[in-house]
């Protein structure tokens, strides 16, 4: 995992420390996001993990849609 993606994750693991347990399960896709962040930031590094970290987030509303939705691979790096 580069420096910058390493940065970008410690956001992500506070929150599943802290306030995870306390928010309970209530993801609408598969995997949860903060697992999606971090499996982004450490396939894809800072800069691309963390655009789709964005628009994996930009997508969890009540109007969006749910379901498995995998952090792609890295073939169009």
């Amino acid at each position: 995992m580069t420096p910058f993606a390493r940065l970008l994750s410690l956001p992500v693991r506070a929150y599943r420390l802290i306030f995870s347990p306390w928010v309970g399960f209530n993801c609408r896709y598969q995997p949860t996001c903060s697992a999606y962040a971090l499996e982004a930031l450490e396939k894809h590094g800072g800069v691309k993990g963390g655009w789709l970290v964005l628009r994996r987030i930009g997508r969890c509303h009540p109007f969006g849609g749910s379901g498995f939705d995998p952090v792609p691979d890295r073939r169009n790096d």
